[in-house]
């Protein structure tokens, strides 16, 4: 590995970065929306199962072909983000493709079929199965989709925290030795929850802006009426879901990502009783001096809640960027290496294993020796990929990126909470308080008069429904957002602690790598152009399309 780093120029490798990350932000682009939307058509088949109801059949399907839209175009771009583990980053493929190709195996296996099975009999079903059939059909397309996520998920969240793993150096591979310990890690779950949740705010915003446009052209007023109250639901519990399973995830990552909290926080010395920022000035397009720089300039926190949200302790201590470089003491008394003196035994593991390598197996009087080199390899290990680091602040990851970034995705999901709340008030309020409402926007002038005792979410003004629309693009920011801070916090690792970026690569010409960037991107932003095309004019027939 060290010769196929040395050979490896810095063009292929942040090429090939790019390369996956348009991919991944292609590709998250359709995910949130099917895992979304199958909530949404789910509820309202519940709904004609138990009403019998023709209407609510009719909301079903039309919820449906949006689905499947969106669906067959995440499909395309999910495969080839798995086969760009094995074109750009074969180096990583090799060293734990025994334990990162199991969960993706099981989600093409198990989730993938299930979803296939079942939606095509959601979609061509309708006289030829039960109604409880279909119902089932409906809800398991859903659940097959989120078991899919769940499994990608699982092999990123081990890629964040790697475990049930243990390293075979006469293979040079790790290698799974429990399996539940991957599949079921706090870190995976904790992921796959506050994932999914963030993905139903992401449908429920959509609906909710279709549902909206429809009511601003005074058309399909019922199914946009129920929609919305539908959605209202789903999007309130989901922005509260998120805020909750946020916070667990912020915990985790105070465990085993110490800089990745210090970086989305600008946190350059940490101590007790730190404040959660709640503004600062960190220059987005420059990485700051944390060295010579207390706090960033213009800083408002607040008190202790940093200290809270890590440690569940107001007083709890939580290192800042400077002491993860340079060594700290937990307040339990252990004391953390640091940067440098994990750097320094990542290259004794590096080159025992180098050596244990080039010693032939079975010869007399190896043995000995075999053991020694062992003993230093295991001792060494779980500082591995720190032998590959060339210089400290390459664990440092790019503040500005992972500080705003976080703060987008917070401050959304609180707008969220807000916008859903508003609206599941005004879509389930008992007809009085509907009118005290429209009564005090019609004395602002917001509406007029004659609309003032009406009930129902009709005869709102006109920024009212361009307010739900322009919700979608928010949603997708803030979606994004929370995958910027997840992949660029870990940077440099490609697995945490275990292998950086640049050993993890593809020994790639940077030239064929630009070539297939530009292929993708031309393929990528196509089929988004075609998708959306597709939806709006699906939109547009409405529910009799």
């Amino acid at each position: 590995m060290q010769d196929i780093l040395l050979t490896i120029d810095a063009g292929t490798i942040d090429w090939s970065r790019a390369q996956f990350a348009l991919t991944a932000i292609y590709h998250w682009l359709f995910v949130p929306l099917t895992l979304g939307l199958a909530i949404i058509m789910g509820i309202a088949e519940t709904c004609y199962y138990r009403t019998k109801e023709p209407f609510w059949k009719m909301t079903a399907q039309f919820w449906q072909r949006l689905f499947g839209i969106n669906f067959a175009m995440g499909v395309a771009t999910g495969i080839i983000l798995e086969f760009e583990f094995g074109t750009n980053w074969s180096n990583y493929s090799w060293f734990v493709g025994d334990i990162f190709g199991a969960p993706l195996a099981i989600e093409g296996i198990l989730a993938f079929f299930m979803e296939s099975t079942f939606v095509a009999v959601m979609y061509f079903g309708w006289k030829k199965v039960s109604p409880g059939f279909h119902l089932a059909s409906t809800w398991l397309t859903g659940l097959g989709a989120t078991i899919s996520a769940w499994w990608i998920l699982v092999a990123n969240a081990w890629m964040q925290y790697p475990a049930g793993c243990a390293f075979n150096p006469d293979t040079m591979r790790h290698e799974m030795v429990d399996f539940l310990a991957v599949a079921f890690s706090p870190f995976a779950v904790g992921k796959f929850f506050h994932t999914v949740v963030s993905s139903w705010i992401v449908g429920a915003v959509f609906v909710v802006a279709v549902s909206s446009w429809y009511l601003w052209q005074r058309r399909e007023q019922r199914l946009a009426t129920e929609s919305i109250k539908i959605a209202s639901v789903v999007g309130l519990v989901a922005a509260l879901g998120a805020a909750l399973t946020g916070h667990i995830s912020g915990q985790q990552v105070a465990q085993v990502q110490p800089m990745k909290l210090a970086a989305m926080e600008a946190l350059y010395n940490g101590g007790t009783e730190q404040g959660l920022t709640a503004v600062a000035w960190v220059n987005p397009f420059r990485q700051p001096d944390y060295i010579n720089e207390e706090a960033p300039a213009l800083k408002l926190d607040m008190p202790y809640a940093l200290s809270i949200m890590a440690t569940d302790d107001p007083h709890g201590y939580v290192p800042g960027i400077n002491e993860l470089l340079n060594g700290y003491t937990r307040p339990d008394g252990t004391v953390e290496p640091s940067v440098e003196e994990k750097m320094e035994r990542g290259r004794m593991a590096v080159q025992a294993l180098a050596e244990y390598r080039k010693l032939p197996k079975g010869e007399a009087g190896q043995t000995r020796e075999r053991d020694s080199l062992l003993s230093v390899i295991q001792a060494n290990m779980q500082y591995f990929g720190y032998g590959y680091i060339r210089d400290k602040s390459e664990v440092v990851p790019y503040v500005p990126v992972n500080f705003w970034a976080f703060r987008i995705m917070v401050g959304t999901g609180v707008l969220f909470i807000l916008f859903f709340a508003v609206l599941a008030i005004s879509s389930f309020s008992i007809p009085y308080v509907t009118i005290i409402t429209r009564r005090l926007l019609a004395s602002f002038g917001l509406i007029p008069e004659t609309k003032a005792d009406t009930t129902g979410l009709d005869g709102l003004p006109a920024w009212h429904y361009w307010v739900a629309i322009a919700m979608v693009p928010l949603a997708y920011i803030a979606s994004e957002s929370g995958w910027l801070v997840a992949e660029f916090g870990r940077q440099p690792w490609t697995i945490q602690d275990m292998l950086p970026t640049w050993a993890a690569v593809s020994d790639l010409h940077s030239g064929s790598v630009i070539t297939t960037f530009l292929l993708f991107l031309i393929l990528f932003t196509t089929m988004l152009a075609v998708e959306i095309s597709i939806l709006l004019k699906q939109i547009k027939k409405g529910a009799e399309g």
